[in-house]
């Protein structure tokens, strides 16, 4: 009976002081709004109201009526940045970073936003001595990010080598994927310059940060063949199955001809039309099916096109369907199917062939690393069909 008494009190007592809590946090609420500006609201209404213009405009007038708003100072330089006044979102963060009262976290922040703001401005000398300030703390991390873009950028693979490795011992995720992709770079710089050993060097670390790489398969393969070592550059391209067939069409060409120099043509016609069945790629079928006319005429290459127009219709079969057609057709069927075919050539000949698979980017060539959102690996290297079975 004693401790239902004592809850009895305690229950009245604590809701009292919960009372008292709030309204205390309220009125502290109710003053620190009326000390606020009331452009500050209006911009915020603005912003909610999705008037950017008109939301600067407010946030400028609070700036100079309370010069001590310093998130509001960041507010105003990020909106300036995102519509592109880079000039102006700099002037905000040097302003900034000219208060000798600017708390250190402030001024990393501070500090960091210039390093962006310059970076969206394309001034990457300065946007690089920036984030190099800031070596320790809260923003160290961001920064060594945005230096690998720069350095991306500048095309200076060693230092993205660095830069890379260390993010890593900061924390952030296996890089492997883009550090291979850095030597590799390297080693087409070492092709270009004629420099076969520093090339072979480059591959070998390409493959040692990720052994799935398979541009550096194909590099590799590319180094034997300008050597003079055709088997051993067969061996490189082949590989490329067993890594990931997908980029099968990258080496057919290179295979076919590697055959032909071998005084092996057939042998490299039936590897390619092996690749056909097994994994069906509009890229292999033109390779091939150029080789297979050449080597086991007409019939033989308007049966292959013919199988695989079976299998997975598309344009660009249908393209090899009418060629063979119409090499055999008599007038007036010759003309008709000439005809069908410039259609489908017009139709086709301007279309992007490879869609990022990060960011959307469409592109008619091949990249290792997306020109849009600077992904690397992202394009499927195969073309994208326009128009198909499914569509």
């Amino acid at each position: 009976m004693d401790l239902d008494f004592w809850w009895l009190l305690v229950i009245p007592v604590a809701f009292a002081l919960g009372w008292m809590a709030a309204r205390y946090d309220l009125k502290a609420l109710l003053s620190e709004s009326a000390n606020l500006p009331r452009s500050y609201f209006r911009g915020l209404n603005f912003l909610l109201n999705e008037q950017p213009d008109k939301a600067i405009d407010a946030f400028i007038e609070v700036a100079k009526l309370d010069p001590e708003t310093v998130e509001l100072h960041f507010a105003l330089g990020n909106l300036f940045r995102r519509r592109g006044e880079t000039d102006r979102a700099i002037r905000v963060h040097q302003n900034l970073l000219s208060r000798a009262d600017l708390p250190a976290s402030e001024r990393d922040h501070a500090l960091y936003e210039l390093g962006q703001d310059f970076l969206k401005a394309g001034l990457l000398d300065r946007a690089e001595e920036t984030f190099r300030a800031l070596e320790a703390g809260d923003y160290a991390l961001g920064a060594q990010r945005a230096l690998l873009t720069i350095y991306e950028i500048e095309k200076d693979w060693n230092r993205s080598i660095d830069t890379a490795r260390k993010l890593e011992t900061m924390g952030a995720a296996s890089l492997d994927l883009e550090i291979a992709q850095f030597h590799c770079e390297l080693a087409q710089e070492a092709l270009q310059q004629k420099k076969p050993d520093e090339a072979r060097r480059q591959l070998d670390l390409a493959l040692k940060a990720n052994a799935q790489n398979v541009r550096a398969t194909i590099l590799t393969g590319d180094v034997e063949a300008a050597a003079g070592h055709h088997e051993a550059a067969l061996a490189q391209w082949r590989r490329v199955e067993e890594q990931n067939a997908s980029y099968l069409p990258l080496v057919a060409e290179k295979v076919m001809k590697t055959y032909e120099a071998l005084g092996r043509a057939e042998e490299g016609v039936q590897l390619l039309t092996t690749w056909v069945d097994r994994y069906p790629t509009n890229d292999v079928l033109d390779v091939a099916y150029r080789y297979v006319e050449n080597l086991r005429g007409l019939d033989a290459a308007h049966a292959l096109a013919r199988a695989q127009m079976q299998k997975s219709p598309n344009l660009a079969g249908m393209m090899r369907l009418l060629e063979a057609q119409q090499a055999t057709a008599e007038e007036p069927r010759k003309s008709e199917l000439e005809l069908m075919r410039t259609l489908i050539r017009q139709r086709t000949k301007n279309l992007p062939r490879y869609t990022c698979q990060n960011c959307g980017f469409r592109a008619r060539l091949f990249y290792w690393q997306c020109p849009g959102c600077s992904g690397w690996e992202t394009y499927a290297p195969r073309r994208v069909e326009p128009i198909t079975a499914s569509s």
